[in-house]
């Protein structure tokens, strides 16, 4: 069996290199796993972006195939979890860091790492929600979870027009949540309406350095920039609100004060996609499969082929993308 495959190649003699080879199962199987998937689709998140752009330090090990996302058949499982067959969602666990990922035809993956397809999901569909799209249901569970109630006044969520803020903004709407979208692109306000958005502001305003408290504007918040923004952020959430932090666009600081939370009673709540447990997993995606309307898949979805990866994390990375983009591994 051989098959295509997206390589991350670096070494001091030709620094870093990416390129479409063919491998072989023999090769595949020399990657720690119990379980041989078949891929049909993965897609493009930020972390895969700043692998393929080689940005940031995330490939840990080469060469590597990139791609913490797939979706795909079980060929074989050696544990006895899934039968060959079963359609099963991969997200995160260090693929595309440490193990082979997803951006391949193949992949040889740990059991305990997948999760059954949701029966109401397609496998592409899946993919449009990804690992961005999942992590983002996550912070809305943390948020549902912590008992902020949609009378309890407005949701703020950053990055509204990336994979994360996208499925946030349609899923707290979903939920009768009133969203506010916070922005770069105030050009895209016709997107970010239909997701449900009621409110946008731009981005920008929450860049800089403001004072420790501020006016009380938001009942909760989801946050994919960190920095200068989420102190703003947290500066701003209501007497006992919270703000589920899951990214790092602005940088990896925070330069706030301890004031909204002792002061507030505030909430800062770290949502970790990548090694959460299955039953997080679980009821993340069951979030999704229940709550997203049919009609947003394709107003949020790209496809793109394996050719194209590196051209769009290069255009994610230079924030000049809106939606997500699956990455059809068969074209």
């Amino acid at each position: 069996m051989s098959f295509k495959a997206l390589i991350l190649e670096k070494d001091e003699v030709n620094g870093f290199s990416h390129s479409l080879k063919t491998l072989t199962k023999q090769q595949l199987l020399q990657q720690q796993g119990d379980t041989l998937v078949q891929i049909q689709y993965s897609s493009i998140n930020y972390k895969d972006a700043l692998a393929l752009t080689n940005k940031s330090p995330i490939v840990r090990q080469w060469p590597m195939v990139p791609g913490i996302d797939g979706v795909g058949t079980v060929i074989e499982c050696q544990n006895g979890r899934y039968q060959a067959g079963d359609l099963v969602i991969l997200n995160g666990w260090g693929c595309g860091e440490t193990h082979w990922g997803c951006y391949a035809q193949y992949a040889y993956l740990k059991a305990d790492w997948l999760i059954p397809l949701p029966k109401n999901l397609t496998p592409y569909q899946s993919m449009i929600i990804g690992t961005a799209g999942y992590t983002a249901a996550l912070c809305v569970k943390r948020i549902v979870d912590f008992g902020v109630k949609p009378e309890d006044g407005k949701v703020l969520v950053t990055g509204a027009t990336g994979g994360v803020g996208s499925v946030a903004v349609a899923l707290l709407s979903k939920l009768g949540y009133q969203v506010t979208a916070s922005t770069g692109k105030v050009t895209d306000e016709d997107y970010l309406h239909k997701l449900g958005a009621v409110e946008i502001i731009n981005g920008q305003s929450l860049k800089e350095p403001n004072r420790p408290l501020q006016k009380e504007l938001w009942s909760a918040a989801i946050d994919v920039v960190g920095s200068y923004t989420l102190a703003n952020i947290c500066a701003q959430t209501q007497y006992g609100g919270i703000v589920a932090c899951c990214g790092l666009a602005q940088g990896m600081d925070l330069p706030a004060t301890v004031a909204p939370f002792i002061l507030r009673g505030v909430t800062l709540a770290g949502v970790d996609s990548v090694m959460a447990s299955y039953d997080k997993r679980i009821a993340a995606w069951q979030l999704i499969a229940q709550n997203m309307d049919e009609q947003l898949y394709s107003h949020i979805a790209n496809t793109i082929t394996l050719n194209e990866c590196t051209d769009v994390a290069a255009e994610m990375i230079a924030g000049k993308i809106k939606g997500r983009f699956v990455v059809d591994v068969n074209k």
